[in-house]
């Protein structure tokens, strides 16, 4: 938990950890892109939005028409203190993005990339994982962390399929 607000990381991954190829995914599974969205706008308080943080490079890889992420409190991490992300908030460090939730925050999203997570996945602060497991295998350059034992077995939340692409909706909860 940071600053009473839970902290979880959503990230889709094929069979080798696979999450990006050239800045991009390298998949387009629509059903879960609509999990992504159900599972980081939805909020117990409807006074409160959830926060979804991200590097530039994910940043950059939302299509225009969709930033910021409708709905969420977009935080980009960049060393770049000059950047602009039009509708989001820049922060330089994983501390000063912390600290941009606030009260009208309910949940705390880390959606990439692969720097961003390794850094998350190592934090004691981290509750839960959201991974959608893809079954099949793509080119990646892009790769997400080994997760921790501290996390133990998964919960199945069920799957879907988009052309032939099969996958299933983990969720890995910190234990103790």
């Amino acid at each position: 938990m940071i600053n009473n607000h839970n902290l979880y990381i959503i990230v889709a991954a094929d069979q080798e950890f696979g999450i990006g190829r050239d800045g991009k995914m390298p998949w387009n599974l629509k059903n879960e892109l609509k999990h992504f969205q159900e599972v980081t706008t939805k909020t117990e308080d409807p006074d409160k939005q959830n926060m979804v943080l991200m590097g530039r490079t994910t940043w950059d890889s939302i299509p225009e028409n969709h930033r910021p992420l409708k709905n969420r409190k977009n935080v980009v991490l960049t060393r770049n203190s000059d950047f602009v992300a039009d509708g989001a908030v820049v922060a330089t460090s994983l501390e000063e993005a912390f600290l941009l939730a606030d009260d009208k925050t309910e949940d705390i999203y880390v959606i990439g990339g692969g720097r961003v997570y390794s850094d998350v996945t190592s934090m004691p602060q981290l509750d839960g994982i959201y991974l959608t497991q893809i079954h099949d295998i793509f080119e990646c350059d892009t790769h997400f962390p080994v997760i921790p034992e501290s996390f133990g077995e998964p919960v199945n939340m069920g799957g879907s399929e988009d052309d032939d692409i099969s996958y299933n909706y983990l969720f890995y909860k910190r234990q103790g």
